[in-house]
């Protein structure tokens, strides 16, 4: 259904408190599944993704009890075999979950959305059959078989893809005998500070997890202690709300910004800064206004490349010219987000240049757009920026936004 999109001639302003990071929410919920005890988890992500997981772990034989608000109580129990996950379209549920079948005693059969099966797995899967699983396919559909004796040990795979594959067994490494190795083997790897978020979680968690050199990760064999922990506001989807100040000018502040994070949505502010933002920081509020004007910059954004669509858009209105690289890999997110992002800039009048790596984008005057989503959440985002200056744009599909942040319209249309 075509969904209008707020236009703000006179710039926005406002605070919105964001929701819970979804990369936290759901590798808490994994590594409570594994504890030692019962964790209590505040300020979890309410969503389509973090739903999913939680459905996974329930049906792996994980207790999951939603006292509302956020807060979630996880009880371990013994993982059981015979079920049928459901993966949606959420990498981190398709990508954790699996590793949890080792643990497992039977079979696991892991299906998901029409789009699911174009979405990388190789990597991990392999990883998988190189701890003794049998696994029947390379993508979505396929079912992992646990193997007869549980082990750990070295597995060497490819997570060019994402880095995903390096956390989704790394999380599991603990409960295997003699622990985990995992080293990557490809040319690149994409979203490190997403791995750095998870050893930082395992060893918040009593777990002795670190980085041997860049390419290889280490998990002693161990138990996961329990814990209450709070989610941090999702960073990513923060740097949407800020950058429609950056797009329409304005400010917009952003309260709960932590001190220090793993979590690569918080590189947003450095390059805001750069391509002539005003940002401050008091308290932890985050407060972003446009300054005199915007310009391109040249930025590599392989270490968060979740920001892309949001980039874009500014560069969309941004003086100069705008290169963003080291993004080659998100042609394997929801879907395959440069072609996306290249057609729906064109769509938009804006000229641009689609590169295997990334995009080089001119800044001009957007046109009013009926933008498609393709299923993509952050499309969602990057075409409600644009909305903001082109009067009388339109998204094809805004429901896709409950993949991470189902509030997003009503946030969003409340601060324009």
């Amino acid at each position: 259904m075509i969904v209008s999109l707020p236009h703000a001639p006179e710039g926005v302003h406002g605070r919105v408190v964001v929701p819970g990071s979804k990369s936290e929410t759901n590798r808490a919920l994994v590594m409570a599944a594994l504890g030692d005890g019962p964790s209590h988890i505040s300020g979890a992500l309410a969503s389509r993704d973090s739903a999913l997981m939680i459905d996974a772990l329930r049906a792996l034989g994980v207790g999951v009890d939603d006292l509302g608000g956020g807060r979630l109580i996880v009880t371990p129990g013994p993982v059981t075999g015979g079920a049928t996950i459901d993966c949606g379209l959420a990498g981190t549920v398709m990508r954790f979950v699996p590793p949890l079948a080792l643990l497992a005693d039977g079979p696991v059969r892991f299906v998901g959305d029409p789009h699911a099966s174009e979405r990388p797995m190789a990597g991990l899967l392999d990883g998988l059959r190189q701890l003794g699983a049998g696994v029947d396919a390379d993508r979505l559909p396929f079912t992992v078989t646990p193997p007869e004796q549980l082990r750990g040990g070295d597995v060497t795979i490819d997570s060019s893809a994402s880095s995903q594959f390096v956390s989704g067994l790394l999380l599991v490494g603990a409960r295997l005998p003699g622990g985990l190795t995992v080293r990557h083997a490809g040319d690149t790897l994409p979203s490190r500070p997403h791995i750095a978020m998870t050893t930082t979680m395992l060893a918040d968690r009593g777990v002795r997890a670190r980085e041997l050199d860049e390419r290889t990760w280490r998990v002693d064999e161990g138990p996961v202690r329990a814990l209450d922990s709070q989610v941090e506001p999702d960073l990513t989807n923060a740097s949407v709300f800020l950058a429609a100040a950056a797009v329409a000018g304005g400010r917009v502040s952003v309260p709960g910004w932590p001190a220090t994070t793993t979590q690569p949505g918080a590189l947003f502010l450095d390059v805001a800064r750069r391509m002539g933002c005003e940002v401050e920081t008091a308290d932890g509020v985050v407060t972003l206004g446009r300054g005199e004007a915007l310009r391109g910059i040249d930025v590599d954004l392989h270490a968060a490349s979740e920001l892309t669509p949001v980039v874009a858009a500014l560069a969309a209105v941004a003086e100069g010219g705008t290169t963003i690289r080291g993004v080659g890999h998100i042609r394997g997110h929801e879907t395959d987000r440069i072609a996306a992002l290249a057609t729906e800039l064109t769509r938009a009048g804006i000229a641009v240049e689609e590169r295997p790596d990334g995009l080089r984008i001119t800044g001009g005057t957007p046109s009013p757009s009926v933008f498609e989503t393709y299923a993509d959440h952050r499309m969602v985002h990057f075409a409600a920026l644009l909305g903001l200056v082109a009067a009388g744009s339109s998204v094809t599909d805004m429901e896709c936004v409950s993949k991470t942040m189902p509030d997003f319209p009503d946030l969003w249309s409340a601060l324009a």
